[in-house]
């Protein structure tokens, strides 16, 4: 008997935001709703895994199954804006959060072992892509250590619509807009040192500089921006949290992969080989990193103030304004789950720069070792 659930994980958020993420994966019809369930037929319902038969499911089986499909590069053409969204909303599906170690750890084996040459029984093709997302939404693709729950990116929609919401509502008093800078900053901390580009580590006192110089910032320039706003209309003191998460991203960013400025990140030629490492690679990859944080913030940070400030003139949210806070996170949440995968796509994860615009040891290096190479490429990060 196939036993199957029509049930899959959902975050217990409010109703517009669940329907946000139910709409998001409608507009992408290729990209079905079993691809981030467990590879091997399993099936997650409220914390328990179920086995379904899958020996009559049509697909390719092991024996049949191609031992050169390139794993190590998402499914679909990171070459247009569309193939990246589909790749990053499933990079940032925020139920790859709730997977257990157990399945992340089934994911990792399957995904080592086909790299290998090792294919599993009773694996499919699409089996295999599953494994890899999950995979790839937990570990580090440079390093391959298991990245922090909260700083992976499948994070980013359930903390920052929380995060953002309550900046965006408590923002009118200077205690609350230092509060809230600082959690945001804390958290970007975290995001930003578990996406970094490269497998070299980062000391502890590159950490702290980065994290106070980010956290000061933000909060100079929210309180700086909040004692100007209040000779201008209302509604410009609620982009305020907006212009100090954007001067903050400026900050903390380069900070936080200062290391990587200093000495560069690993850049490789179309086949994967490694050919050195490249500050100016390194550059390029954090203004990349760093357009797309902002771009993310826009949305989020933009509208959802304008129809607050709409709806707070309402007979109902005066009568109950302790529904501020939870329409307000729900706005952000809505805005979000569209613009974390969109604002990542801008740009490829596998970025690329002519060897022209490296530094010229490592030009003459290139030269020597691979003549043929006109063109690097380097993991951004995110």
């Amino acid at each position: 008997m196939v036993l199957r659930s029509q049930t899959s994980p959902s975050l217990s958020f409010s109703g517009s935001s669940i329907f946000a993420v139910k709409l998001r994966f409608t507009i992408l019809s290729r990209v079905r709703e079993d691809d981030l369930r467990p590879p091997g037929g399993a099936v997650l319902l409220r914390g328990h895994t179920f086995r379904r038969n899958t020996e009559n499911k049509p697909g390719k089986m092991s024996e049949e199954l191609s031992n050169n499909i390139n794993i190590k590069e998402p499914r679909w053409d990171q070459g247009t804006f569309m193939g990246r969204a589909k790749h990053f909303f499933m990079v940032t599906d925020p139920r790859t959060v709730l997977l257990s170690s157990q399945t992340l750890e089934e994911a990792r084996v399957i995904v080592q072992d086909y790299r290998a040459g090792i294919v599993k029984p009773g694996l499919t093709e699409d089996a295999l892509w599953r494994a890899k997302y999950i995979y790839d939404s937990a570990f580090h693709p440079d390093t391959g250590e298991k990245m922090f729950v909260i700083g992976r990116m499948s994070a980013q929609v359930p903390m920052n619509m929380t995060i953002t919401g309550c900046m965006l509502t408590f923002y009118r008093t200077t205690p609350a807009v230092v509060f809230w800078q600082w959690v945001n900053q804390s958290f970007n901390a975290v995001v930003n040192y578990t996406n970094r580009s490269g497998d070299a580590p980062i000391t502890v006192n590159q950490l702290g500089a980065a994290y106070v110089s980010a956290t000061t910032g933000a909060v100079v320039t929210a309180l700086g921006l909040k004692s100007l706003a209040k000779r201008l209309p209302p509604i410009v003191s609620r982009f305020v949290p907006f212009a100090a998460v954007a001067a903050a991203n400026c900050i903390n960013i380069p900070f936080m992969r200062q290391r990587e400025l200093k000495y560069g990140i690993p850049v490789t030629d179309e086949n994967g080989n490694r050919l050195g490492e490249s500050p100016n690679a390194a550059r390029q990859a954090i203004m990349q990193v760093v357009v797309s944080r902002i771009g993310m913030a826009v949305p989020a940070m933009a509208i959802p103030p304008i129809i607050m400030d709409a709806l707070e003139k309402r007979a109902f949210m005066k009568r109950f304004p302790i529904l501020n806070a939870p329409v307000q996170v729900s706005l952000v949440g809505l805005c979000l789950v569209f613009a974390t995968p969109l604002c990542c796509a801008l740009f490829p994860q596998k970025s690329s720069m002519s060897v022209s615009g490296l530094e010229a040891d490592l030009q003459e290096r290139i030269r020597q070792t691979s003549p043929h190479t006109t063109t690097v490429y380097f993991n951004k990060g995110l």
